[in-house]
């Protein structure tokens, strides 16, 4: 039936905001190193900006430092000035073609700022669930109007939805909790 699809599109664009706000939250900064905290990071070479994993190598020394390995020699220097201008409080450490980055501990004020760009982040999300959901309720009602699904269809179906919205605002809250957690934890 040409509604189940449909509600299954609106359930997978749910599933990609849900995507979207985990990969924006492993790139926020816990204190430990990580490869994807550096994912956002754009350094302006050959003439563009360019993410810094196309340019050298990340990889994870020890708890508290990360290493790029870059592939161009010229590229040291612009990759180190991305690094320092980011909004991640990062000092690198040039050595040849490698930059070794400590991570520095967070303080208890950069936690408490971490934890509120993270809410930030799931009200923005859930706004957007909510948006699909919208959307999905619209085009409920457009079909019962043009009579293809009845009135205890729509209903239905309208139900459907929102317990799937409901649903994945519960995910996100869950996923919100475990990075909160992941900040806050000394």
């Amino acid at each position: 039936m040409q509604i189940d699809n449909s509600l299954k599109s609106f359930q997978k664009k749910m599933e990609e905001t849900l995507s979207s706000l985990t990969k924006d939250l492993s790139t926020v900064r816990t204190g430990r190193a990580h490869t994807s905290m550096l994912d956002l990071i754009k350094v302006e070479v050959y003439g563009q900006l360019m993410p810094i994993n196309q340019i050298g190598t990340i990889s994870v020394s020890d708890p508290q430092t990360l290493t790029i390995q870059i592939w161009d020699n010229n590229n040291v220097k612009f990759c180190e000035k991305a690094l320092r201008e980011s909004d991640l409080n990062l000092n690198p450490i040039i050595d040849g073609q490698i930059l070794r980055i400590p991570i520095p501990k967070l303080s208890e004020d950069r936690r408490k700022d971490l934890s509120k760009i993270v809410n930030q982040q799931s009200e923005k999300n859930k706004i957007s669930i909510r948006n699909i959901r919208r959307s999905g309720m619209d085009f409920l009602k457009s079909q019962e109007k043009n009579k293809i699904i009845s009135g205890d269809e729509n209903k239905k179906l309208s139900n459907d939805l929102q317990k799937l919205t409901d649903e994945y605002i519960a995910k996100i809250d869950s996923k919100i909790r475990e990075k909160e957690q992941e900040i806050l934890k000394v």
